[in-house]
């Protein structure tokens, strides 16, 4: 979808990543490991001070207690974390549940392992787990449930009670948790986020994941991080060296700065996004689609069935050219977007974008015609 705004010129509202960088203090010291020699390989596990920086940050903010040394390991964005536990925890034939919609390398990597996908469908309007689905889609093979709150794609972010459905399954059946946490700061209103590893009996089976792209504006830097008990991040990171090693090595003690002396910046960074997300949906509403209120992350589910197209694929093929805008449809993250409360009269918009290029794709779908 972002290759098609390009070549259509049209507003790019699909892929999520922000129009503006994170701290400049961050990139300097970026900039300064460049020059100061920091260019050959980095540790496999991670240069010990953005270790030590995602330990603390961890204490700080949840109070989890971690070893920097055993219980922390760095990883090529969340995505190769998310390859890495995959293939560390999960042998051919083994189930994997996870909360669909889903980001997209879910899929790919359950596969690569080998895996059989169990999805358990958070459902529109609402977007909510539903703890009796969840507990049917445990059976007998079943070794990992992945996690994803603050979810992508729908923005809900999972409550205690939910999360403590998902921690009363996990211990029953004896499972491993792998929690993508990647847009942990990023949740507006009066929301929390809350990591399922903090929850009773499951700091011993929680590799938690996240990384410095969403919370602080680098999505292109790929640095991300898995934490956890040692013995499941050992694995995860006998995964991990046969993917890239390492890598980023003048980017990690940026990111360790960020980290440790920009502790602010990802909450004004959600205040800011969720003054743009309030902007987005109520221009949606006046260009005549609805959307639900997200609650975190950068997406705003729309809901198009009412305008008469057989799907959101086909309305997002259009919108370029009715609209000069792109969007994504939902269908994609659905194993059957046909299910009753699936997806496929869904899209996605994001709202992590500039003001001025927000209303500018609201101004333009306010002049189009939407209907099929």
């Amino acid at each position: 979808m972002s290759a098609l705004a390009v070549r259509t010129g049209a507003v790019n509202l699909g892929q999520g990543f922000p129009d503006r960088d994170g701290p400049p203090e961050v990139i300097a010291r970026a900039v300064a490991a460049l020059e100061g020699g920091a260019n050959q390989y980095a540790p496999g596990p991670g240069v010990p001070a953005l270790r030590t920086a995602i330990a603390d940050h961890q204490r700080r903010h949840y109070g989890i207690e971690l070893d920097p040394d055993s219980e922390v390991v760095v990883t090529t964005g969340c995505t190769e974390g998310i390859a890495a536990a995959l293939l560390a925890f999960v042998d051919p034939g083994d189930e994997v549940v996870v909360l669909e919609p889903y980001y997209d390398s879910y899929q790919a990597m359950i596969a690569f392992a080998g895996g059989v996908r169990r999805p358990v469908t958070l459902r529109s309007p609402d977007f909510r787990l539903d703890p009796d689905e969840l507990r049917g889609a445990v059976g007998p093979r079943t070794r990992v449930l992945l996690l994803n709150t603050p979810h992508n794609p729908t923005g809900t972010v999972l409550t205690r009670a939910e999360l403590d459905a998902v921690a009363a399954v996990a211990i029953e059946h004896d499972l491993v948790v792998v929690t993508d946490e990647v847009y942990e700061h990023l949740v507006f209103d009066d929301h929390e986020h809350v990591p399922i590893a903090t929850l009773p009996g499951m700091g011993e089976r929680t590799v938690t994941l996240s990384s410095a792209g969403k919370s602080y504006s680098f999505t292109g830097w790929k640095v991300g991080w898995a934490t956890g008990p040692a013995g499941l991040v050992g694995a995860l990171f006998a995964a991990k060296q046969w993917l890239t090693f390492t890598s980023g090595a003048p980017l990690q003690p940026a990111v360790a700065t960020a980290l440790d002396e920009c502790g602010s910046w990802p909450a004004d960074l959600a205040r800011s996004l969720q003054g743009r997300r309030d902007r987005l949906v109520a221009g949606l509403r006046e260009a005549g689609l609805a959307p639900y209120v997200p609650q975190g992350t950068y997406f705003a589910t729309v809901d198009i069935a009412h305008l008469g197209w057989s799907s959101g694929r086909e309305f997002c093929n259009a919108l370029p050219d009715r609209a000069g805008v792109v969007a994504v449809p939902m269908e994609v993250f659905y194993d059957d977007p046909d299910a009753d409360g699936a997806g496929r009269q869904l899209v996605r918009f994001a709202f992590c974008k500039e003001t001025e290029v927000i209303d500018e794709a609201l101004r333009r779908l306010a002049a189009a015609d939407l209907s099929a």
